[in-house]
């Protein structure tokens, strides 16, 4: 069942293009599979907030969370390696890349009730708490918990197709074979304390490093996306930034080329 949901993923995001008429192209994606009983859940209550969801809070007797890393294409991520203010190419890819995670989200949910399970939609982003600055269903946490990306220091997830891109999951009570978690770190300043291009390149100064440890101010992240230049468009706003992701040894690799 995994691959046949692998499957439907991967073919639904090469077939979106065409079917939506979007500017943006994406790479493959990567998918993974958590166990909705992993005990991590439970722990993000205490590292995210106690109102983050478990999966069974979401859709009764869950058993499996299936997520998907959209990454962008390389010509995106190149847009916005340059200047202030993110570039017009890579505010597009966010909005429409939002787009196709709701509708792939609606895509497998349709799939998989159709196989008599149950199945949840949740949205890009779910009960955003505009105060607190985080969410009631963190997607890049869970996408940690399935196996598919470690956190580098800039907050960000690497999977083996980098970080650039976008984050979706749905749940199921559908029984499915979680995936293996690596116990290599992916952040080369987590390995052995180099790189840190993240951080210099942060242009609202969200990160600050002291005693070997690194900081991140979610309200400097936030002001830089939401609260100053934000150009709208006929599709939607471009609220986004990205500049700690684009032109970094984890843009669209694992660093240090670890295998799967």
């Amino acid at each position: 069942m995994n691959k046949k949901l692998e499957d439907l993923i991967t073919e639904y995001v090469k077939s979106y293009k065409a079917l939506k008429h979007t500017e943006t192209d994406w790479r493959e994606p990567i998918i993974g599979f958590a166990d909705a009983g992993d005990q991590l859940f439970s722990k993000l209550k205490e590292i995210i907030g106690p109102n983050h969801a478990l999966p069974a809070d979401i859709v009764p007797n869950a058993k499996s969370v299936i997520v998907f890393f959209l990454p962008f294409s390389k010509e995106i991520v190149k847009s916005n390696i340059g200047g202030e203010e993110s570039s017009r190419e890579w505010d597009i890819a966010c909005i429409e890349t939002n787009n196709l995670i709701n509708d792939l989200s609606r895509y497998l949910y349709e799939a998989i009730t159709e196989m008599g399970f149950n199945a949840s939609l949740l949205p890009s982003t779910y009960n955003y708490d505009e105060e607190k600055l985080i969410s009631d269903w963190s997607h890049r946490s869970v996408a940690y918990i399935s196996g598919i990306g470690k956190f580098g220091i800039h907050n960000m997830l690497i999977t083996k197709r980098g970080c650039c891109g976008r984050l979706g999951s749905v749940i199921t009570d559908l029984e499915l074979t979680p995936t293996p978690r690596s116990e290599e770190e992916y952040c080369l300043y987590k390995v052995n304390g180099t790189c840190q291009k993240c951080l210099e390149k942060c242009v609202n100064l969200a990160f600050d490093q002291q005693d070997g440890e690194v900081f991140f101010d979610r309200k400097k992240c936030n002001e830089q996306i939401y609260e100053k230049i934000v150009p709208e468009y006929s599709i939607g706003l471009g609220d986004a930034c990205g500049k700690c992701m684009c032109g970094m040894p984890c843009s669209f690799i694992i660093p240090r080329g670890i295998k799967d």
